[in-house]
């Protein structure tokens, strides 16, 4: 138990460590080299793209497959 208080009276208070940590977190974010706009509309519309077209694929399997239930079935008739 004498090593933990030791250990607790050594560490600074959870205010100074968030204020340390907020400010490493912002001398980071210095640091880092951020894209141009044109690289960021090019990444946006590759990402919208690429969404439209599984969304179209996976909306083509399920309508193939639910009417291949309905024929299976017969519910659709």
């Amino acid at each position: 138990m004498a090593k933990q208080a030791d250990k607790n009276a050594n560490k600074p208070n959870i205010f100074v460590r968030m204020g340390k940590k907020l400010k490493d977190t912002f001398s980071e974010l210095k640091r880092v080299t951020w894209p141009t706009f044109p690289k960021v509309v090019r990444g946006t519309c590759v990402v919208l793209v690429v969404v439209v077209t599984f969304t179209l694929i996976i909306t083509g399997i399920n309508v193939g497959l639910q009417a291949l239930l309905d024929l299976i079935t017969g519910i659709g008739a």
